[in-house]
């Protein structure tokens, strides 16, 4: 690697100021939820207590501009609804023009033919639909909003029929983890070109609801165990999955992840939308203000952020074969359950009976 990459996929040591730690010089994705309006209430929504006043207009575009300056290559909208925000369009005209790859999530409630050509013309990289089940009924209770199955479904073939490129976003927890297969086709009847299987987090209201929608380790184990070799099967769809104890099953090391663990900080940053700062969506930390702290200064001196690259073992992660890997799973889910970085992600089966 050298100077003819872009500069935030430059190693640390070769910056003009070396960094002393072993991450990328600026984030390569940065998530950001422009909005925390939603018109649905779901069961596992991290956002849902989010009573952050958004930016303007005029500050989203300086955000845009601070991401280009330190080439951020990927931009996705998350949190709320993001087609709620009325000035989408031509932000997301701006980021693309600044070169981003621009993404959103939706939960495809507001996708009708004029926005999906809008969405088109707005030069979208791609657009991921929520779809938690292949029932309706089950997918609709747990959006908690009837009639949300056929809208999300409508959203995927209009975005498909104008050329949008199309994902579906699924939350695996126990209303879907045994029918996971039918999803899968379902995201491929689509169109879809990945389907990703996102692990249940314990932020936010999904943290309220735990009890009723979290896995127990052992069932976390036979749902990789069944999804894995489904994945490996799948020549017409991407699977995808974001959970680092996949390294107990040998996955981390099969994918050629670029860093051990949990991307955020290390190479993902989250903004909320009133512009403060935190390693991922679902740890409320507050690490800094993008609009009032330097970037570069943030992401290469937050102690914050030094401590996720740096996890220690704890608990029953001392001395596991798999530490190395997966640095305890998920930050998130550790810090939602027990209020610190460092301890066994709560999912994870290593030592279960």
């Amino acid at each position: 690697m050298g100077d003819a990459l872009p500069r935030c996929l430059r190693p640390a040591a070769e910056m003009e100021e070396p960094l002393t730690l072993p991450y990328l010089s600026s984030p390569v994705t940065v998530n950001w939820g422009i909005t925390a309006r939603c018109n649905f209430v779901c069961s596992h929504c991290f956002s849902r207590l989010d009573r952050s006043p958004e930016l303007s207009g005029e500050e989203a575009r300086r955000v845009v501009d601070i991401l280009s300056r330190h080439a951020v290559m990927f931009l996705n909208y998350g949190t709320g609804e993001p087609l709620l925000r009325e000035d989408l369009f031509p932000l997301t005209e701006y980021a693309v023009a600044k070169g981003m790859k621009v993404t959103m999530n939706s939960n495809g409630s507001l996708v009708d033919g004029a926005a999906a050509e809008r969405i088109r013309q707005a030069g979208f990289h791609s657009v991921g639909i929520s779809i938690d089940s292949a029932d309706p009924r089950t997918h609709d209770a747990f959006r908690r909003m009837t009639g949300s199955f056929e809208k999300a479904v409508r959203a995927a073939r209009l975005l498909k029929e104008k050329g949008v490129p199309v994902s579906i976003s699924s939350v695996v927890c126990k209303v879907n983890h045994r029918d996971f297969p039918e999803l899968v086709s379902l995201a491929k009847d689509l169109g879809a070109h990945t389907i990703d299987l996102h692990n249940f987090k314990c932020s936010g209201v999904g943290g309220l609801n735990k009890e009723k929608l979290d896995l127990s380790p052992p069932e976390w184990k036979a749902f990789y165990e069944a999804a894995v070799p489904l994945q490996r099967a799948e020549k017409n769809i991407r699977i995808a999955f974001d959970d680092p104890i996949l390294s107990l099953l040998g996955k981390e090391k099969e994918e050629g992840k670029l860093v051990a663990g949990s991307v955020c900080g290390k190479l993902s940053l989250y903004i909320k939308p009133d512009g403060e700062m935190t390693p991922c969506g679902f740890i409320p930390v507050t690490i800094g203000h993008i609009l009032k702290d330097d970037l570069s200064k943030v992401w290469s001196e937050s102690k914050v952020l030094a401590h996720l690259r740096g996890k220690r073992a704890t608990g029953k992660c001392s001395g596991c074969a798999t530490f190395s890997s997966c640095l305890g799973g998920c930050t998130a889910r550790s810090y939602a359950v027990y209020g610190v970085y460092d301890a066994p992600d709560p999912h994870c089966w290593a030592g279960e009976s």
